[in-house]
């Protein structure tokens, strides 16, 4: 979109640029609200309105606190969390994402969302996880440019962050970031390149963090040297709230507006002006900015709030995203749909059956005018088919358990706030009128649908898990119901990695629901009942245990002053390759109703160079029962390469509908560029000549084919 500025539009800036005083352009580069940011009404500019996302429009705050003003018109769709959209491995669903939030924004009357969060998944246990997409670069990418694109095509502006390597919530606002370049440069910028360079992104968000010594928000070489120069970034780059920490450093660097007060851009940034610290063509350059945002998207009236939200047809969107996001991990005996004639009594266990999690922790929320829990849904559409007898069994971590000390995972809590921690709680146990009651509800079943996972409190901003076991002793519960009745499905409410070791072999089937958002109960329900046949694959890595991590492994996590990632490029399934450390879930992974075969590999030729694109076809035949969509994964191997690379680099998805019985052709598309590293010692992107395995397959541990090229460098 901004690349596209005409040459009236940039005059229009000049013009307009010239005409405001100098206190009528600092006043545009700082909070005037806790949403808002000025703009100049003698010029008929009008201020820039923020909202958070990244799920879902937030409802309307007080002007200078967080407090909600307590309105009946402003509600919104709660849509899937961060790691659903991404299980969907479908940049088609992340523009629609996009776009259905676009809709609401605007609708509200906003004119940018803070989001996509795009951060990279370092540690299973981030606070942030559920709203970030992958471990892997690639899939955020896509993911990005897809979810950019919906949102700028539908009339507002995306605020791409947190800009960079914001990986843990512990500590965040003063940690500091030590990396390699060719890490960041390969696992942590790509998802920030692709949306500021393929879909025009017209805000990034610094990031509270240091990188390497300086903070985001005043770094250099992040804001100018890499956004700008390198990238052509041409929009506004804002500070995370409260995220500045200085004037003529932060100025100087890139950032163009603090948020949400004047702390640093206010009296202080117009002193600094006067007195020559910071030429004013700066100023101008941040005005000009600005403008090109707001030149590019058209205020919205103040009253349009009050119109309709949340419409069916945004419904219709979350339920076909979330119906898409639903990992099915085990189907012993294809368990899975539900055969209701044979199973006429069905337990229903767990609180996540009933638990809500548009709203939770700390952070954005949405105030959502529904969500369909799992329990209702199932209700509805079983109707008298079959029995349904729900029994809690548990009680979800709430905010007043984490308030007053609580058990999660078997750890007694102590404190508020930050990373949650604890000592060792021997002898606690399941709540005894709880368990009698799941207990009972489960040897009088046929068939028991045990909902395990995490909810809002659990996983939140502002905190890091401490670990990654199931709160509220699931994995006790799980175990005393398998005594009565071992025919246990098993679905997994979570937006990041759990421990499934106990819940693993108790349960002959298992899925991944997510916080899947408004319709998140009615997609779960038609994959049970197998009106849709799951086709979600993780987004990242389940660990068996938490220490087979890389950050965990290496002892380099939690650190609180800083964060050394001593793992540098071996992230997520790269380092468990690297080591082969046998995963519990591998990344990619995802079982549908029916099966796929892959057969008869071939390449558009057998030697490539930089500029060209690779193509490897294939074909993938469905040969089950059930018509399916199967996502279909190359990743490359560099067998005797003299430079250090990954045993497996994920480089092309493709997402493929198949009715039984029939087959497709299916062709992937590689740049050669893409199989650039970083080369620190030149400073830039080296492609390095010699073979190249290519690899599809149906997860980055299920490769069916393989079929090697060669690279022969430069034209």
């Amino acid at each position: 979109m901004l690349a596209a500025c005409s040459a009236d539009t940039e005059k229009q800036i000049q013009d307009l640029t010239a005409q405001m005083t100098l206190e009528e352009k600092v006043d545009m580069l700082h909070g005037q609200t806790m949403f808002t940011s000025a703009g100049v009404e003698r010029l008929g500019i009008a201020p820039v309105k923020y909202t958070d996302g990244p799920f879902g429009i937030r409802e309307e705050l007080e002007p200078h606190s967080w407090r909600p003003l307590g309105l009946t018109t402003d509600s919104a769709t709660f849509f899937p969390t961060g790691s659903a959209l991404a299980a969907t491995w479908s940049e088609e669903m992340a523009y629609l994402y996009g776009k259905g939030m676009a809709e609401e924004a605007r609708t509200r009357g906003k004119d940018m969302i803070l989001g996509p969060a795009i951060n990279i998944q370092r540690i299973p246990t981030g606070g942030r996880t559920y709203e970030y997409f992958s471990e892997d670069p690639l899939l955020s990418s896509r993911l990005a440019v897809g979810y950019v694109r919906g949102v700028q095509d539908n009339g507002a502006a995306a605020c791409i962050k947190h800009y960079a390597l914001n990986n843990q919530e512990n500590n965040r606002g003063m940690v500091d970031v030590i990396v390699s370049d060719r890490a960041m440069r390969e696992i942590y910028l790509p998802p920030f390149r692709a949306a500021v360079e393929e879909a025009g992104a017209l805000g990034v968000m610094s990031a509270y963090n240091k990188v390497n010594g300086t903070w985001c928000a005043e770094n250099e070489i992040l804001l100018d040297k890499i956004l700008r120069q390198e990238w052509g970034f041409r929009g506004m780059v804002i500070s995370d709230w409260y995220g500045t920490h200085s004037t003529v450093q932060a100025a100087l660097a890139g950032l163009d507006v603090e948020m949400p007060g004047n702390m640093f851009f206010g009296q202080a940034l117009l002193d600094s002006v006067r007195n020559g610290a910071i030429p004013e063509e700066i100023i101008d350059r941040k005005v000009g900015n600005i403008l090109r945002v707001r030149l590019a998207i058209d205020p919205v009236e103040e009253t349009s709030h009050v119109n309709p939200v949340s419409t069916p047809e945004h419904g219709q969107m979350v339920y076909q995203i979330a119906s898409r996001s639903i990992v099915l991990l085990k189907n012993e005996g294809s368990l899975l749909p539900l055969d209701l004639e044979k199973t006429p009594t069905i337990a229903v266990i767990g609180d996540n059956a009933i638990q809500k999690h548009a709203t939770g922790g700390i952070g954005a929320g949405v105030k959502t005018r529904y969500e369909i829990t799992p329990l209702e849904a199932l209700e509805q559409k079983i109707g008298d088919r079959a029995t349904l007898v729900y029994a809690r069994g548990y009680k979800g971590f709430s905010r007043q358990d984490r308030e007053r000390g609580g058990i999660l995972g078997g750890v007694v809590l102590s404190g508020a706030g930050g990373m949650l921690t604890g000592s060792a709680a021997p002898g606690t146990g399941l709540d005894q009128e709880m368990l009698a009651q799941a207990l009972e509800a489960a040897a009088g079943a046929d068939m028991v649908l045990f909902f395990a996972g995490n909810n809002r409190e659990v996983e939140t901003e502002g905190a890091d898990r401490m670990n990654i076991i199931l709160p509220s002793l699931q994995d006790q519960l799980i175990r005393e119901i398998a005594t009565v009745n071992p025919n246990i499905v098993t679905v997994v409410v979570t937006g990041a990695p759990v421990d499934l070791s106990t819940v693993e072999p108790c349960s002959k089937a298992m899925l991944v629901s997510w916080f899947n958002g408004s319709e998140a109960g009615n997609a779960l329900a038609d994959v049970l009942l197998g009106t849709v046949v799951p086709s979600g694959k993780l987004p990242f890595t389940f660990p068996v245990r938490l220490e087979d991590s890389p950050a965990y492994a290496l002892k380099t996590y939690p650190n609180f002053d800083k964060a050394p990632y001593s793992e540098d490029i071996y992230v997520g399934y790269r380092w468990f390759d690297a080591w082969k450390i046998e995963p519990l879930f591998p990344f990619g992974h995802g079982l549908s109703y029916t099966t796929f075969t892959y057969d008869s590999p071939r390449t558009g030729k057998e030697t490539y160079r930089t500029s060209d694109v690779m193509t490897v076809s294939f074909r993938l035949s469905n040969t089950g029962k059930y018509p399916a969509r199967e996502v279909v994964q190359l990743y490359v191997h560099r067998p005797g390469s003299n430079v250090e690379f990954p045993e497996n680099e994920l480089k092309a998805f493709k997402d493929v509908q198949l009715e039984p019985g029939k087959s497709a052709q299916v062709t992937l598309k590689v740049p050669a560029s893409s199989l650039m590293y970083w080369n620190t010692s030149k400073g830039n992107w080296t492609l390095e000549p010699g073979t190249v395995e290519l690899r599809i397959g149906s997860s980055s541990r299920d490769i069916r084919l393989k079929k090697s090229i060669t690279l022969r460098g430069s034209n």
